[in-house]
């Protein structure tokens, strides 16, 4: 069984894992994590969750408040969804997805919403099924300094 609750910093470095392994992000090392979440954790508009099992970081999803001319209520960004591969399919996803649609809520946004790789087909079909609607791209480009 598993437990979704929030990341707390003993969590770091199985979340660094994910960004560099499963969502590609080669430059995430385990202080950037820690450092980044030190930050986020004094801000009200982020939070992060794990879905732990039997001890183990399995998966894990950030979301982030954000405000925009175009929804001044705000929104919720889910950012970084992931579980880990031999994880996959049993509903770690959608729980910890549903969790961050409960968030929206209590926050009182009316939408959430999340960008995905274009490779990531299985995260797709499973935002479809979930409701979500494709509404645009991400583009990013990275600065190195």
């Amino acid at each position: 069984m598993n437990m979704i609750r929030e990341m707390q910093q003993k969590d770091c470095a199985a979340v660094a894992r994910f960004w560099r392994d499963y969502l590609d992000v080669s430059y995430a090392t385990d202080e950037s994590v820690s450092r980044t979440f030190e930050t986020m954790s004094r801000d009200s508009r982020y939070r992060t969750f794990v879905a732990e099992e039997d001890g183990i970081v399995v998966g894990f999803l950030t979301l982030v408040e954000v405000l925009s001319f175009d929804d001044p209520d705000g929104y919720i960004k889910m950012n970084g969804i992931a579980v880990l591969p031999e994880y996959r399919r049993r509903g770690i996803a959608r729980q910890l997805v549903a969790r961050a649609e409960q968030e929206a809520r209590d926050r009182g946004s009316n939408s959430i919403g999340v960008a995905t790789s274009m490779k990531r087909k299985e995260s797709q079909a499973m935002l479809d099924q979930l409701g979500y609607q494709k509404s645009g791209f991400w583009f990013h480009k990275i600065y190195h300094h």
